[in-house]
């Protein structure tokens, strides 16, 4: 019985991962010609890498600078080299690094969900279906790619604290602890994971519960995480010079405001942390929550119960965070501004799938007839995430191919006939990062760590602009981490392909300003009607079957 059990089990697993492998096909058979997230991926990430890679500051100095980018970005802010994604890019081409980036995190997220559910919320042998289905479920979330394991890779440092914790520790939890600060961010997961971790051991300390060994993995992670991220800390601590992040203002939503986003994030989740929650898992979670109401389970499934409300108390969290109540803290305590403490949010995957596994238990536990139900709500959660497949989300958006546009931009590049890095430019209608991606020298970029020295240089540029336009101008002069050339005509858009019709009729730049920074040209997605008055003059249009754009090349006079 117990060999029909395992190879049952065994046979699940097998067919999660063939379904894993499937759900990744699109990235290796199509490679260049997939369609993959634009949003905080292709637009800034990809091309991050690459220009990082090519720069030969990949191991710079912490004073070192990327002069392909505004002039001279500080290398700080791409980030550590001690990071595995980053020398994905450095030996393969792009979207086998993408591709390969994707498979690694997504294995490691079905390892982790299913030991963690399987050795301390599910050990009863006749729920490995529910195990191995959560697992899968939570593998094909559309996580934000370069995140890597930051939010994934939860379930399995969690895993391991727990075996620590309980005393039946191995060198596995060791390595797993010593291993994922090498392929996950502090500040886009585990700085809140550890903080979480952090205030259980004082929970059990309070109890009663002197596990050092749980204080120590936890302090030996922590410790790891700052030596890896030693970029980030020496940032913080040393560098002096204000930058982008200084003029960080997110305090801005009424009550009522953030009482709306509360349920909108606890309900549709996070483009950050996706969960694609809102049909299936809450079904379950509200299903589950009625049984227990109803037989008054509220001691034997208070686990349940706690994972619930905090589910519910991170996306109020998180909505809270935007409150404008908090202004005067902001005010008082700077770093309030420049370290986005709504991303606690971050634990919400880990909490929303836990919870959905413990969920389907309660469940399965009621009668024999209702665990079809449980097989239902598994495969249809499964079924909704494949729809979520890059390849099916973003059909409509620009292949890599065609976003990067490779050719096209190595046609400018001898049409202009310098070396790239004797000239600068800047774009209208498209991401900076695509220029970035083709060797060209750009004033403007997509960073959250820059200058603010040069943010006010780059402002002058589109000053009449912002002028025009209060949403451009709050969403700069606010934010700024778009230090793109935004004119009142196109507003929030960033992405004009070469079948739009969009016409630039009143376009007021800084010339000037634009040539002391040393931009020479002007990649524009769309026609600008008044160029002369801008003291631009078109040069060529450029077009290519294998680009999503339409190029007007303007010289700056």
């Amino acid at each position: 019985m117990r060999v029909k059990r395992m190879n049952k089990e065994k046979f699940l697993i097998l067919l999660a991962l063939f379904i894993i492998c499937i759900y990744l096909s699109p990235l290796y058979f199509l490679g260049e010609n997939a369609h993959i997230r634009v949003h905080d991926n292709l637009d800034s990430n990809m091309a991050w890498y690459k220009v990082l890679s090519e720069s030969g500051q990949l191991l710079g100095s912490t004073n070192a600078t990327i002069s392909q980018v505004i002039n001279g970005l500080p290398r700080n802010a791409y980030g550590t080299e001690f990071s595995l994604i980053v020398w994905l890019y450095v030996m393969f081409p792009a979207m086998v690094a993408y591709a390969l980036s994707q498979t690694i995190t997504r294995i490691f997220a079905f390892l982790g969900m299913y030991l963690l559910l399987k050795d301390h919320f599910l050990k009863n042998k006749e729920h490995h279906l529910i195990s191995v289905g959560v697992a899968l479920a939570f593998a094909l979330t559309p996580f934000w790619p370069s995140g890597m394991l930051s939010t994934l890779g939860m379930p399995l440092a969690l895993w391991s604290f727990l075996h620590i914790r309980n005393g039946t520790r191995t060198w596995k939890q060791y390595l797993v602890l010593t291993l994922l600060p090498f392929y996950s961010s502090v500040v886009l997961g585990f700085f809140f994971f550890l903080f979480g971790m952090g205030v259980f051991w004082v929970v059990d300390f309070i109890r009663g519960k002197r596990n050092y060994y749980f204080l120590f993995s936890l302090c030996c992670m922590t410790a790891l995480y700052l030596i890896v991220e030693y970029r980030l800390v020496y940032s913080f601590i040393f560098d002096e010079e204000p930058n982008s992040r200084d003029e960080y203002f997110h305090t801005r939503l009424s009550l009522w405001r953030v009482i709306r986003l509360t349920f909108k994030n606890f309900v549709l989740g996070h483009t950050h942390a996706m969960t694609v929650h809102g049909i299936f898992v809450l079904a379950v979670l509200f299903l589950s929550l009625t049984i227990i109401i109803s037989k008054k389970l509220w001691k034997e499934e208070k686990v349940f119960i706690y994972f619930l409300l905090l589910n519910f108390l991170l996306s109020a969290w998180y909505a809270f965070w935007f409150y404008k109540g908090w202004l005067p803290l902001t005010k008082k305590f700077h770093v309030l501004d420049t370290f986005n403490f709504a991303r606690f949010h971050f634990l919400r995957p880990l909490i929303i799938y836990v919870g959905f596994g413990l969920g389907l238990k309660i469940i399965w536990n009621q009668r024999n007839s209702w665990k079809p139900l449980v097989t239902f709500f598994i495969l249809a959660q499964v079924v909704i995430l494949l729809g979520f497949n890059d390849e099916i989300i973003y059909h409509k958006k620009p292949s890599v191919k065609e976003f990067y546009a490779e050719e096209q931009f190595k046609e400018i590049k001898q049409y202009i006939g310098l070396p790239q890095e004797e000239y600068r430019v800047v774009s209208i209608g498209i991401h900076p990062s695509i220029p970035q991606y083709n060797g060209f020298y750009t004033l403007d970029t997509y960073n959250n760590f820059y200058p603010l020295s040069y943010k006010y240089k780059f402002r002058a540029i589109i000053e009449k602009e912002l002028e025009k336009n209060k949403t451009i101008r709050t969403y700069f002069d606010e934010w700024g981490g778009r230090c793109y050339l935004f004119t009142d005509e196109l507003g929030k858009h960033y992405m004009f392909k070469k079948n739009s019709k969009k016409t630039l009729k009143n376009l007021e730049l800084n010339t000037r300003a634009l040539k002391d920074l040393g931009g020479m040209y002007i990649f524009s997605a769309v026609p600008i009607e008044n160029s002369d008055v801008n003291q631009l003059e078109l040069e060529r249009t450029f077009e290519s079957k294998s680009s999503a754009w339409k190029i007007y090349l303007y010289k700056v006079l």
